[in-house]
């Protein structure tokens, strides 16, 4: 049992790893407890075959759209590296008809078209600026003009193809979500602040990159699951198989449920929030090949929409040897199949074998040939993939984010229902403010020495 901790966070994630950090600066002692033999979390790389092969597709925009992980990259000194986090060519495309339409998600897009008709690309432009004027703030959705309503009545008025071929497939493909369910006011909060796939980067060393370097600067404890989280008079109390842990504060960097499940004794003001924040399953398939290879008239771009009128099961191909060459061995190939969410609660608990052959039949028509060339085979599920952001728990989210600063506190991309790497780290400034009030008011107070009363 440890003494004398003043505060255990649950999860080696990027928003527990950065709420760790930031808990460290400000002088106070800090563990991390991972249930895996990793960090990372949903953004972990694997190194294997030669390969970096990440278990998710995370993309940075500058620093105005990410201002908390650039934040993050230059208080650990990545920046310093100048070929460190690298732009992505050609980092957006969509199918439509046998052909790759580039450009997608940047300006350029709506001359060439990008796979839409010229009356959806006059209604996406509209769309922008109906957005933009709204203001959307990616932290605080729940504040957002939009309200409840979900992203199918936000596009309802526009032109189908803006849902069918282009927004909705966004949505499906980068965060799982299911336009009929999903709120809207966090979908465009994310588009507007985004901007241009022009910009969009990556890591050279792999999705984790961030992790890592937090992690070896940090006292992290991989292979210790916790399974249940009480707060008393006392402090925390973390139970594990590996051992328990107390410490005069806990953050649980989870998701929702898993928080909810391991804290049943959290407030009702959180228990509502929690059980409101309902996850999309994330299923991956990623390939190595013989030989480099991408959806012809791809030319050497990265990822590639497939909206659910081109397939029903598979919604990105991403040919991640054009990430970054570094990715690969000379020569070889690497090829990533993101399943709908339609595929991805058909397939989720198949076989690898099965879900791997499902999802590389469907990639054909994009990569004649594909199954031919595939070496090795890693599939990656998330059954809490990404936070659903639905209506619910946009409404339960305005008392949650105000309830006052307890013994016990969270991190993670659900806190702002941002899910995305930005939406984690700026949980864990958020966290560690709450934390550090927490500690902070509840510190001893100083027992006055003999000779201080003598003084006085």
């Amino acid at each position: 049992m440890s003494q004398g901790l003043d505060v255990a966070v649950v999860g080696a994630g990027p928003a527990g790893l950065a709420t760790a950090h930031a808990l460290a600066r400000a002088g106070r002692s800090v563990r991390v407890l991972e249930a895996d033999e990793a960090v990372g979390g949903r953004m972990r790389t694997l190194r294997e075959h030669g390969c970096l092969i990440d278990t998710g597709a995370e993309m940075l925009p500058p620093a105005k759209a990410y201002p908390a992980t650039w934040r993050l990259i230059r208080e650990v000194g990545l920046d310093a590296d100048r070929g460190a986090v690298p732009r992505i060519r050609g980092a957006l495309a969509s199918w439509r008809e046998g052909r790759v339409r580039p450009h997608v998600g940047r300006p350029l897009g709506l001359l060439t078209g990008a796979g839409l008709s010229p009356r959806a690309r006059a209604d996406l432009l509209r769309l922008q600026i109906q957005l933009a004027r709204l203001g959307p703030d990616p932290e605080h959705p729940e504040r957002s003009p939009l309200g409840a309503r979900t992203l199918a009545e936000l596009l309802r008025p526009y032109h189908p193809e803006l849902r069918y071929r282009l927004l909705g497939a966004l949505a499906a493909g980068f965060f799982g979500w299911d336009p009929e369910h999903t709120a809207a006011a966090p979908f465009a909060a994310h588009l507007v602040s985004a901007g241009s796939s022009a910009r969009w980067r990556t890591y050279r060393d792999g999705m984790d990159t961030l992790a890592r370097i937090l992690a070896d600067r940090l006292d992290v404890v991989t292979g210790h699951p916790v399974t249940a989280v009480s707060a008393g008079p006392d402090g925390v109390r973390l139970e594990s198989p590996a051992g328990t842990v107390t410490a005069r504060a806990a953050v649980l960097a989870v998701p929702a449920p898993v928080a909810a499940g391991i804290h049943p004794g959290a407030s009702g003001v959180e228990r509502a929030y929690l059980e409101a924040c309902e996850y999309a399953p994330m299923l991956r398939v990623s390939l190595v090949l013989d030989r480099p290879m991408e959806p012809a008239g791809a030319r050497g771009g990265f990822a590639t929409l497939v909206p659910a009128l081109e397939d029903p099961l598979l919604n990105v191909v991403t040919a991640d040897h054009n990430k970054h060459p570094g990715r690969v061995p000379p020569g070889r190939g690497l090829v990533s199949l993101v399943a709908s969410p339609r595929g991805a609660a058909e397939l989720l608990d198949a076989s690898d074998a099965v879900v791997a052959e499902r999802l590389t039949d469907r990639a054909e028509p994009l990569l004649p040939g594909l199954s031919r060339r595939v070496e090795a085979v890693r599939v990656h599920r998330f059954r809490h993939g990404l936070p659903a952001a639905g209506p619910r728990a946009l409404r339960e989210r305005s008392a949650f984010a105000v309830r006052p600063p307890a013994a016990v506190d969270y991190a993670g991309d659900w806190i702002s229902l941002r899910p995305c790497s930005e939406g984690a780290v700026s949980s864990a400034t958020t966290a560690a403010a709450r934390v550090l009030a927490f500690l902070a008011s509840t510190a001893p107070t100083p027992v006055p020495t003999p000779s201080e009363d003598r003084r006085r």
